[in-house]
């Protein structure tokens, strides 16, 4: 069997071991979500998720650093050396700690600061802000100190001890938010403190599995400075992407909350845990493709890496495609269900969030295949800037008196463009298939994406929102994705290889 094979049957396997916990995860996510809307309130959910995304934006370095430790670790299994795989971990490790520090130093001056003195918060409920600032501080902390374990865990692709750690903290998650409604009192306060607990006790499940089972993963003071100005080089350009990633999201967050109210946060916090179960789909997928992609660049073997580039932008779209029309469809009848009522702004949130979600989805193979050559400067230097105009704009957009569904548009547009800039800098640093990559995945997937949504949308909007309609479109959704995708989505290729794939699995 060739080796091309093996990496297709782990990535097969692999992906499987996660969607078993993407299932998993998204009954008990969106269960847990209606329990702690119900017990938080709106209010006090909206200034969870505000006071949070102050420290999130603390936490660049965090994302940073986990980009370039993961391509680092994976580039190294790839080229097979032990060695240089355990003094990559050790020097990670040792930048981590200082990163910790500074995160630290930030939060409590900066972005104290800007907690006390901008964010809309009722003076009643500033000391269970306070608090939950503080818990949120430890707890990005403690998450930047076991990245380099759960790297060091996707590198070796043990997706099985990924799936199930993954699944246990949702469990802790759902167990905090059943706690806090037998609680008189302070119930804001007390949440922020049990998922701090919660996530020790992750931190820490990861940090024995690592441990134990990769020698690598010991840590040993090590220093070197031509790798430290390897990682740190990359970890700054990392960080700057980062940076344009965190005033997107958490820059919008803050933005809504100054022209509007705690009300509107909670409502973009509910959508995004809706994509947030509907992009497991998509990031169950490319977890397990990722590290194969860099391996692929480390043996120099830039064909099977482009094949699986195309593969994997298209696969990555229509995964979300597939089980997010019904949603965007009917959303009101799933919104209702779900949260027994429906919050002024969730629906178009959602539905916008979920679109932006599948164009970065069909482009995020082309951001790895960037940082697998590590040479990263322009494609960060370029994405970057262009995603942090996101801010800028939609803050004119609302002083011009428009509705905080349109920050949304902006940044749908701009996703868009952002995938154009990838395709172009991808090509300058490998001269990779522009116009085949627009042929066979831009256009079959915009394609698909039209054509599969027309008959369920007409359908919905003859019928009214009842358990029956929902049920009915929703086959419908899933069964017209199902042919387009076939039909138009795949070429001729990749359905001889499903096809044969199946019959195998008939036979057995």
């Amino acid at each position: 069997m060739s080796d091309t094979s093996i990496n297709n049957k782990r990535i097969a396997k692999n992906t499987l071991l996660l969607y078993f916990r993407m299932f998993f995860m998204m009954a008990i996510t969106l269960y847990t979500s209606r329990v702690v809307l119900a017990a938080l309130g709106v209010e006090d959910f909206g200034i969870y998720n505000v006071v949070g995304g102050v420290v999130a934006m603390m936490g660049i370095l965090n994302g940073a650093m986990s980009v370039s430790t993961q391509r680092f670790l994976t580039f190294e299994l790839g080229k097979n050396d032990k060695i240089r795989l355990k003094q990559v971990f050790s020097m990670s490790m040792s930048i981590y700690i200082l990163f910790a520090i500074i995160l630290v130093l930030l939060a409590e001056t900066i972005g104290l600061w800007f907690l006390n003195t901008y964010l809309v918060i009722p003076s009643e409920k500033m000391e269970a802000a306070n608090w939950v600032y503080q818990f949120s501080i430890i707890s990005a902390v403690i998450t930047l100190l076991y990245n380099p374990y759960n790297a060091m865990i996707i590198a070796h692709e043990r997706m099985k001890i990924y799936a199930y750690v993954s699944v246990y903290e949702a469990i802790l998650k759902l167990t905090v938010a059943l706690l806090i409604q037998f609680l008189a009192d302070d119930r804001l306060f007390y949440y922020g403190l049990f998922l701090l607990i919660a996530s020790f006790m992750v931190t820490l499940t990861y940090f024995i599995y690592s441990v134990r089972s990769f020698e690598e993963a010991r840590y040993t003071f090590y220093w070197e400075k031509e790798l430290f100005n390897q990682l740190l080089s990359y970890s700054g350009w990392n960080m700057f992407g980062s940076i344009a990633s965190l005033v997107k999201g958490q820059g919008l967050n803050i933005l809504l909350n100054l022209f509007f109210n705690p009300s509107v946060n909670a409502a973009r916090g509910i959508a995004f845990q809706i994509n947030s179960a509907v992009s497991q789909f998509f990031t169950n997928f490319y977890t397990a493709v990722r590290p194969q992609i860099t391996k692929y660049y480390a043996q120099d073997d830039i064909e099977n890496m482009t094949k699986l580039v195309f593969r994997s932008s298209k696969f990555s779209f229509f995964l979300i495609m597939f089980i997010s029309l019904p949603l965007i469809v009917e959303a009101p009848f799933v919104i209702k269900l779900w949260l027994g009522q429906i919050p002024e702004y969730v629906i178009p949130f959602m539905r916008l969030i979920i679109l932006i979600t599948a164009v970065d989805a069909m482009a995020t193979p082309l951001m790895t295949t960037a940082h697998a050559t590590g040479n990263i400067k322009l494609y960060q230097s370029v994405v970057g800037t262009l995603v942090m105009f996101n801010i800028p704009i939609s803050y004119v957009a609302l002083e011009l008196g428009y509705s905080a569904v349109s920050v949304f548009y902006i940044s749908l547009v701009i996703s868009i463009i952002s995938l154009f800039l990838r395709l172009w800098i991808v090509n300058r640093l490998l001269d990779f298939p522009v116009i085949d990559y627009m042929k066979d995945v831009f256009g079959r997937c915009t394609l698909c994406s039209l054509l599969g949504a027309i008959i369920p949308v007409l359908l919905a909007s003859r019928l009214g929102t009842t358990f029956l309609s929902f049920c009915l479109v929703s086959i419908v959704s899933l069964f017209s994705s199902s042919l387009t995708i076939w039909f138009i989505g795949l070429n001729a290729t990749e359905r001889s290889q499903l096809l044969t794939i199946v019959k195998k699995k008939i036979k057995r």
